[in-house]
């Protein structure tokens, strides 16, 4: 799923993708602040809040369990800012591409291939940038060789390494 929030202007800025697992809703107040849309075919459960806060009561172990998942994406969310606040177009795109897998950890990918159910534009989105830039990088990954496109939704990293070197700005 894409999390996004419509800009009064018509614009959309996705702020993040779920995967399975992840939890979806929990809001500090009434109102959730951005809105959420299945890119693929997606199974979801509700609860509602009495019952999901009487559920996280009763079983430690699934309260702790949530609390590392947040951790997780206040991390996520911290990455992000720097991302969109000092990396090139470059550097957001391969750092995009080198943190995807890990965020999907219930269908984990062969070594080297990254999965992307995105479309060019919902990374683009994402990172900040325009569809155009998001493909012209693409293209100057796989002629660098650092990339090969297997379909349009898989890649497979051949030098990952290089890829790395990228994203931390060492280029």
């Amino acid at each position: 799923m894409r999390l996004y929030k419509l800009l009064a202007d018509g614009r959309r800025q996705i702020i993040g993708f779920l995967f399975a697992g992840d939890f979806i809703g929990l809001a500090a107040g009434d109102e959730y602040g951005f809105s959420a849309e299945a890119i693929e075919p997606t199974t979801a459960c509700r609860f509602r809040k009495t019952d999901y806060q009487a559920a996280v009561r009763s079983r430690p172990a699934l309260e702790a369990a949530l609390l590392d998942r947040a951790m997780h994406e206040l991390a996520a969310a911290q990455k992000q800012m720097l991302l969109l606040g000092r990396k090139t177009a470059r550097e957001r795109l391969a750092s995009f591409l080198l943190d995807l897998p890990g965020r999907d950890p219930m269908r984990p990918s062969r070594d080297n291939r990254v999965r992307l159910p995105m479309t060019r534009a919902e990374m683009a989105d994402y990172l900040g940038l325009t569809i155009e830039t998001v493909s012209r990088e693409l293209t100057k990954l796989k002629n660098a060789q650092i990339i090969q496109a297997l379909s349009l939704h898989e890649i497979e990293v051949e030098r990952p390494d290089r890829l790395q070197e990228l994203a931390d700005g060492e280029v």
